[in-house]
């Protein structure tokens, strides 16, 4: 089973408009949580439990879960029948760090929380993953490397934690505008050659130039529209994309013929540039297929999903 999609990027929204479901296409997780909404904590016990060591997964069905406000006092009922529930501690602990984030709790709560969780289950690096969260915002720069080397140290292709490692980078020094030496590059870069060949991680390039994009934006060095900053639009931009693109579509190759692969890159090239026009009538071209890029669900129809999104980016009904 591939992996989940990896957390969604930081973006503005209009006024009025929904912000986009984090549990993404995962149904199961979306059940589960409305389930746990009814304080029926089975249910999260058995998902977790069918879950299992895919710490990817696990990691996000983990934080998705955490973040209703209700979570936080079924999760401790559910200690109360089963005290040594491993999954019951790193529910626990994650709801401790959205709690401690969105100002509701306490952050040396959330740390006791999240090393009682790793305790619990030591092969998990979901407590770290919860930790490097809350440390993402309001820990130091040490504190940070280290939990992200508690994380890799259980699981090297973490995609969450170098994500989140990505947008804290980022925002180092948005005085100096679009430097291409910047040290979220390198990370990026460093990170992708470091993974298989069949990684996820492939992808850091674009997630490094999206999250510098959006740290550029907010500190009003570029405008906000993409297509007017020329962030997407420079030559390096299109090297980058078309690096990670490259390993999607090499991944790709075996199930499609090469015309509809090139015109898929050049799809999301262009959707990323903020040419939703153009990307719209290439997609149109490709026409409905299935995906098997790895940080997509199985069936995955990208270019369902992306007619979707831009009918409710412009209204349409």
């Amino acid at each position: 089973m591939a992996p989940p999609p990896p957390p969604l990027l930081g973006r503005s929204r209009r006024r009025g408009e929904q912000p986009p479901d984090s549990a993404l296409d995962d149904t199961e997780l979306v059940e589960v949580r409305d389930q746990l909404a009814q304080g029926r904590w089975t249910a999260v016990r058995t998902l977790l439990a069918r879950t299992g060591d895919e710490w990817d997964r696990r990691g996000h069905r983990l934080l998705v879960l955490a973040e209703p406000k209700g979570t936080h006092a079924w999760t401790q009922d559910w200690l109360l029948a089963e005290p040594e529930s491993a999954d019951a501690a790193a529910l626990l602990a994650c709801a401790e760090v959205q709690r401690a984030l969105s100002g509701k709790g306490s952050p040396d709560r959330a740390r006791k929380a999240c090393r009682t969780a790793a305790q619990r289950h030591p092969k998990d690096p979901t407590p770290w993953l919860a930790l490097l969260l809350l440390a993402r915002h309001l820990g130091t720069e040490e504190e940070v490397t280290q939990l992200y080397d508690q994380v890799r140290a259980r699981h090297p292709e973490h995609h969450h934690a170098h994500h989140l490692i990505i947008a804290r980078l980022a925002e180092r020094r948005p005085d100096i505008g679009q430097d291409p030496l910047h040290e979220v590059y390198d990370f990026a870069s460093w990170a992708a050659e470091q993974a298989p060949a069949d990684s996820p991680l492939a992808i850091l390039p674009v997630v490094a130039h999206a999250e510098r994009y959006r740290v550029l934006a907010v500190a009003g060095q570029i405008p906000p529209d993409p297509e007017l900053s020329g962030h997407w639009t420079g030559r390096r931009a299109r090297q980058v994309m078309k690096s990670a693109f490259d390993w999607w579509l090499e991944w790709e190759h075996r199930k499609h013929p090469r015309s509809r692969i090139d015109l898929n890159f050049l799809a999301h090239a262009k959707h990323c540039e903020g040419r939703t026009a153009e990307a719209a009538a290439l997609f149109h071209r490709i026409g409905p297929h299935r995906t098997a890029a790895p940080w997509s669900y199985p069936d995955r129809d990208p270019h369902q999903a992306f007619r979707a999104a831009r009918a409710a980016a412009l209204g349409d009904d």
